[in-house]
């Protein structure tokens, strides 16, 4: 596992075996103050074609697809060509409009992490989804 070194990666996997993630009320739920906390979120889905990926500097995501299966687009960061605009240093988050190719299924209830070097692009499916995403902080 690439961060068991990580003291608030090891909180939030005990966090998500300790939860019933699916009966928290959407919003965000702080664990461990700046350095960890989950968003439960309803989102609407999208076609590969409308998906972007996304990359963060300051944290890990951990995501939890809920109701159903997400498709996640994933490339290796420094393969991304075609940034949009500048990363956002107060949400920690730059968007890439490179074509998403390469898809992983996540099965509900199961989870998926991405690190900085991993950008991904969520919520490829059909319909709604309610999901939990996590941000680790980097240490």
């Amino acid at each position: 596992m690439p961060y068991t070194d990580n003291p608030y990666y090891a909180k939030a996997l005990r966090f998500i075996e300790e939860t019933d993630l699916a009966a928290l009320p959407a919003g965000k739920h702080v664990i461990d103050g700046d350095h960890l906390w989950v968003n439960i979120v309803d989102s609407a889905m999208k076609t590969p074609q409308q998906a972007r990926y996304e990359v963060h500097d300051r944290y890990i995501d951990i995501q939890v697809p809920l109701s159903k299966a997400e498709t996640f687009g994933v490339m290796p960061r420094m393969m991304c060509r075609q940034p949009v605009g500048e990363m956002d240093p107060v949400k920690d988050i730059l968007f890439f409009d490179d074509p998403v190719n390469a898809l992983i299924r996540v099965e509900a209830g199961k989870t998926v992490t991405f690190g900085p070097d991993t950008a991904h692009a969520p919520l490829i499916g059909e319909g709604t989804i309610h999901k939990a995403i996590f941000k680790v902080e980097v240490v």
